[in-house]
């Protein structure tokens, strides 16, 4: 397939086999004489600037940062620059950049084509005008070009408003009630679909609070990868309002960090053609990313409607939309007292000229630098690499990749699953467990301090992004760095479910 960044499929089976091993025994992290004296040092010597900023926003910013990525042990960093495959702090520190503000940025970091642009436009017109934009029609009329798919496509201002406005056309569409999602999967932070979170089986035991309880009453969750769990689900849901629709990540829940097998999507595809259901694939990390035609090309599967995000505005904020068949997307169509019964979706800012001209920007560059094969390649190569240093210092750790998004579990802490371990039921047994997952989690974030100490950013230590300006020599160059983190990796007495003292 041409510009597609996904080279092999991994056996869904042997990666979670290598999880259960990873989460079966105590932790392995870097040692508490390396963090202290080495790790902290760097932090304390050169990142005064940064952490002064962060000292002072503290008093303006709830937590002190503004993204949820931006928070790291032991503090946020703050960036001054960012350029190609490299980040740079307000102290003049270089790293090397797998964050990639998240995976929007598959071209590089500020890649000039795109800016250039956007200087363009801001000269002539300004970042919004509030009325209709050509550049509107050119990002829709790009998308579907390489989607052939999404024949409609209404821009957005988040990936959150995409999934909000996907499962209102569904229950309009289709006059039921229930939306199914996989657990782990994340598709904002809308009341509805903070459910069932980071963990499969969480349910609203996690990350819920602040929502009452019967905002969940017509989402349901089921296990990664489980086909005989969702039909039980649909089969269930036809006595109790019926399914609108199935909402997954093509690549599995949290962008591919449960992975799922390469038929998966075509088994969801038809069983909700079997129930009446519609099938949203959400693309706001695949689309653009592992393909020019998105995992929906990748997989050979056609859903019903469409989530973007990320790519899709190019690395500028106002990044997200929904598409899909015509006869679905249509019922956004904008206007009052159609007499017809409509999804309504809007804000200000959505579909902003900077926003459109940016992701039309993007996707063209994309198709005319083959970036996602580019991209795809180096994470191949970086994948590898990590796994040739597992194994060189016998750690449990666990690589694998879907083309440029590359998992690195080094604890375990996103690799529970509460729908099918042998959880205790009592809610004494589910809090001792959740501790042992924060426990994991925190030693995960320390990993990524370490990492961040060597020059290498990350998503919280467990997740990396290529893009195509990284380069074999880039990569290589990252190797070695990680290399030093795991030449002080240690086995600790950390991270095991602790028995209950009998008095």
């Amino acid at each position: 397939m041409k510009n597609c960044g996904i080279s092999r499929w991994d056996d869904p089976k042997e990666i979670n086999s290598q999880l259960k091993k990873l989460t079966s025994q105590p932790i392995w992290e870097i040692d508490d004489d390396y963090y202290e004296n080495t790790i902290l040092k760097y932090y304390d010597e050169k990142c005064k600037e940064s952490y002064a900023v962060f000292e002072e926003s503290q008093k303006y910013i709830p937590g002190g940062v503004q993204h949820n990525l931006a928070f790291n042990k032991p503090f946020p960093m703050c960036m001054s620059k960012a350029e190609g495959a490299y980040l740079y702090d307000k102290d003049g520190n270089k790293y090397i950049d797998f964050l990639q503000a998240g995976g929007p940025t598959i071209l590089g970091s500020n890649y000039p084509v795109i800016r250039e642009e956007v200087i363009k436009l801001l000269g002539e017109c300004g970042p919004v005008t509030g009325l209709l934009h050509e550049s509107e029609m050119m990002i829709a009329r790009e998308i579907n070009k390489h989607m052939p798919n999404v024949d409609m496509f209404r821009m957005l201002g988040s990936g959150t408003e995409a999934a909000m406005a996907a499962i209102r056309i569904a229950r309009i569409a289709t006059g039921k009630k229930h939306i199914i999602k996989m657990g782990g999967g994340y598709h904002g932070w809308s009341d509805q679909l903070v459910y069932g979170l980071k963990i499969p089986g969480s349910r609203n035991l996690l990350e819920s609070h602040g929502i009452p309880n019967a905002c969940f009453k017509y989402t349901d969750e089921v296990r990664p990868n489980d086909l005989d769990m969702l039909e039980a689900m649909l089969r269930r849901n036809r006595w109790i309002g019926g399914t609108a629709a199935v909402l997954i990540e093509p690549c599995g829940p949290e962008s591919g960090t449960r992975p799922v097998s390469k038929d998966y999507n075509k088994g969801v595809r038809e069983l909700c053609d079997k129930y009446g259901a519609l099938l949203i694939f959400d693309e706001v990390v695949t689309g653009f990313r592992v393909a020019l035609s998105g995992a929906q090309g990748y997989f050979d599967v056609v859903p019903d409607l469409t989530i973007f995000g990320k790519v899709v505005a190019g690395g500028y904020p106002a990044a997200g939309g929904v598409g899909g068949k015509r006869e679905y997307a249509s019922l956004m169509a904008a206007g009052l007292a159609t007499g017809k019964h409509r999804a309504y979706v809007g804000g200000t800012l959505a579909a902003n000229p900077l926003s459109c001209l940016a992701g039309y920007t993007a996707i063209k560059e994309i198709e005319r630098t083959n970036a996602c094969e580019i991209a795809g390649q180096m994470g191949d190569r970086l994948c590898d690499g990590l796994k040739d240093l597992i194994n060189k210092y016998g750690l449990p750790f666990v690589a694998y990749n879907q083309g440029s998004i590359v998992h690195l579990e080094c604890t375990g802490a996103m690799s529970f699953d509460f729908s099918s371990m042998c959880m205790p039921k009592s809610a004494v047994g589910l809090l001792r467990a959740k501790d042992m997952m924060y426990e994991r989690k925190d030693s995960m974030e320390r990993m990524g301090a370490a990492y961040m100490a060597n020059g290498i950013v990350t998503l919280a230590g467990s997740r990396l992004y290529t893009s195509m300006a990284d380069t074999p020599e880039v990569i290589d160059e990252a190797l070695n760095r990680f290399e030093e983190v795991f030449k002080h990796v240690k086995k600790t007495d950390k991270g095991m479910l602790k028995p209950i003292l009998k008095k």
